[in-house]
């Protein structure tokens, strides 16, 4: 299968080169020209999110330098399989996604882009990736790379808008991984990003890669395990699994809307975002229109502009038809502190800032009478956030052990002005 930029200004490319590229020369975001279809009866024998993830995505890496590297890589980075947990209440669903080595969603598909470019061949010089990050995915893809050979790491993230604990991460991998503090927000860091990885002359003298949710090595294996919790789901229950997604870059909805549109059982699709309401703003009627994005409790998803809104936009050209494929809610700070305490005190579970925001919007649903099975996501372990979470609840939240040993090493970032020059003289002379 091949793949094409959204933008249309390149000749198609197989998924491989996709993946390894990042993000298209004309600034674009690769997408696959074609969807498989399944049926769910085609996985009865695909139990582990590993063995749902080689039959789902074997199609689109048929006949690509990955496509006999492909089971190996499922089974190393797709290990764990998140639970589908009670929520509390009847009929209602947690699809835990935070039990990998950095406690977030975002550890899954980080592995997955790891295993898959160290599959691929690369030249003398060293692979640089550069990712920006509002506070998940950087920590994810240093753990990913941390000491592979012939990569290195740039995390991008705005100084002073990720938690304290999420900021210690991102710092703490050292050798081939290092973190940059920018002075702005995480629209900033995606715009220098996005500039160097279009910089076709730069590239050449320095060798880049993406590893945010731009790279279809990301966005890809997400879809699996949305695929893997409906079909369970569906064996049991005999019906789809609807999901609330929280929201800010769009990758993670973006995976679950692709495993429907694949002919998986998933049913309704609704976002979850916080102050940055540029999407419900969209959802609800009005034009799609980036702004700055604002600083909130949930700060992994302060995003004003949402890369994946391209994809969405190459699947769906006519804004009524995107419409109507999924709906978006805002919640405020005030509605994620009260959503915090009132999901430990009705649905026994103590929850992130992030996954909070999808609590709040699944119990509006329920008391607008919304009927069948729901799973709100849980994208971030609650531990990573104790200075929102543990004065809230006046209970302190025990560390995974993952998370312990990466807070126990020292960390350290260094300053970057917003500036791209600035990011490409960093770069070149290291």
């Amino acid at each position: 299968m091949n793949a094409y930029s959204t933008r249309g200004r390149e000749p198609v490319v197989s998924i491989a080169d996709a993946i390894s590229a990042g993000l298209a020369p004309d600034g674009g975001l690769y997408m696959p020209d074609a969807w498989p279809q399944f049926h769910a009866k085609e996985f009865d024998d695909a139990h582990t999110l590993a063995d749902v993830a080689i039959r789902f995505l074997a199609p689109f890496f048929a006949g690509s330098a990955l496509e006999a590297a492909l089971p190996g890589i499922c089974r190393d980075a797709l290990a764990i399989d998140p639970p589908l947990a009670g929520f509390g209440k009847p009929d209602d669903f947690l699809l835990e996604l935070f039990h990998g080595p950095t406690a977030a969603f975002k550890d899954y598909g980080a592995a997955f882009l790891t295993g898959c470019l160290s599959a691929l061949p690369r030249g003398d010089k060293p692979l640089t990736i550069v990712v920006a990050t509002s506070g998940d995915t950087g920590a994810a893809v240093g753990a990913a790379f941390h000491r592979k050979p012939g990569v290195r790491v740039a995390i991008l993230y705005p100084d002073g808008r990720v938690a304290p604990r999420q900021a210690h991460q991102l710092g703490c991998f050292g050798d081939n991984v290092r973190a940059f503090r920018v002075d702005g927000s995480f629209d900033d860091c995606q715009r220098l990003a996005k500039t160097l990885l279009a910089d076709a002359d730069y590239r050449r003298a320095v060798p880049l890669g993406s590893a945010n949710s731009i790279s279809l090595g990301r966005l890809l294996p997400q879809a699996a395990y949305y695929a893997h919790a409906a079909l369970g789901h569906f064996r049991s229950r005999g019906q789809p699994l609807n999901f609330v997604i929280p929201t800010g870059n769009l990758g993670n909805a973006l995976a679950c809307l692709l495993a429907r549109r694949m002919g998986l059982p998933v049913g309704e699709i609704v976002l979850a975002s916080n102050a940055n309401d540029v999407l419900p703003k969209f959802f609800a009627g009005e034009d799609y229109t980036p702004q700055p994005s604002l600083a909130t409790l949930a700060n992994a998803m302060d995003v004003g502009a949402p890369s994946n809104f391209e994809r969405l936009q190459a699947l769906y050209p006519d804004p009524a038809a995107l419409r109507g494929v999924m709906r978006a809610e805002a919640v405020s700070d005030a509605q994620i502190r009260t959503s915090i305490v009132r999901t430990r005190e009705t649905r026994g579970h103590v929850v992130c800032p992030h996954t909070a925001c999808a609590a709040e919007v699944l119990d509006r649903l329920r008391a607008a009478g919304a009927g069948g099975t729901w799973a709100a996501v849980a994208t971030a372990h609650p531990a990573k956030f104790p200075d929102v979470v543990e004065p809230l609840l006046g209970q302190t939240v025990p560390l995974p052990a993952p998370l312990a040993a990466m807070l126990a090493r020292p960390s350290r970032a260094q300053p970057l002005a917003n500036d791209d020059v600035a990011l490409r003289d960093l770069l070149r002379r290291s």
